[in-house]
């Protein structure tokens, strides 16, 4: 896709991930509009930021409404970038904070691509990016309800794309693995270290992505750190 002048809506965008990829958008000279409860440190002629809660249906549906109303114009690209995790063993785990990663991580991507899809319909091109996780690969203990909610993601990206496809729309998911943002703070069982990937390389991904040719749909990439544990000196 040519990214230049098309909007984008970038959910979770006040740092890490998101904000990288707004970043990397704009860069490209499309117009972005940010989704996420807190505003991000970005200031730019073609960037809006819309206060929104991806959990709250009502919240969504509020952004996608001023976001069309401001840019004047239909969606061609989404990035659903927010997310959050608890960790903790199952029997531990508060209802509240289950229901939370749910909504977030799951219903929010159906609260926000419902309501872009009518619109790349119309205009038979457009593209959801979907960040999902390892953890949606292989389960991990001590963080089964944020691993339910990747494995989630990955089944609704794998049958949007079906949905989609014949109308020139393409879906994409990314697996990071892990990346060195605020993400692990609310995580005691995960520690921050230089060896994690950084969010502008996973920006990267999603920008190239977007800029397949038309009849290339990538559906799902991995991405890992290449030496989790540093590099081995030559005798280990």
């Amino acid at each position: 896709m040519e990214i230049s002048d098309k909007l984008a809506v970038v959910t979770g965008v006040s740092k890490g991930i998101g904000l990288e990829t707004a970043r990397r958008l704009l860069d490209n000279g499309a117009k972005v509009a940010g989704w996420s409860r807190s505003a991000p440190d970005l200031r730019h002629e073609n960037f809006v930021f819309f206060e929104t809660d991806v959990g709250d249906p009502g919240s969504v549906q509020k952004s996608y409404e001023q976001t069309i109303d401001r840019f004047d114009r239909q969606v061609s690209i989404l990035i659903n970038n927010a997310g959050l995790g608890y960790d903790g063993l199952l029997e531990d785990m508060s209802i509240e904070k289950w229901k939370k990663m749910f909504d977030v991580n799951v219903h929010g991507v159906f609260y926000c691509s419902r309501l872009v899809i009518p619109g790349m319909k119309e205009m038979e091109e457009g593209h959801i990016v979907n960040i999902a996780s390892i953890a949606g690969t292989t389960g991990s203990e001590r963080i089964s309800g944020y691993c339910g909610t990747k494995f989630a993601l990955r089944g609704i990206s794998q049958a949007l794309f079906k949905e989609v496809r014949d109308y020139g729309i393409k879906v994409s998911v990314i697996n990071p693995g892990s990346v060195k943002t605020g993400f692990f703070d609310a995580m005691d069982s995960m520690q921050v270290h230089d060896q994690m990937m950084r969010p502008e390389w996973i920006a990267e991904s999603v920008l190239q992505l977007l800029q397949t040719p038309a009849n290339y749909l990538p559906v799902e990439l991995e991405v890992r750190p290449l030496m989790p544990k540093g590099k081995l000196k030559k005798n280990e």
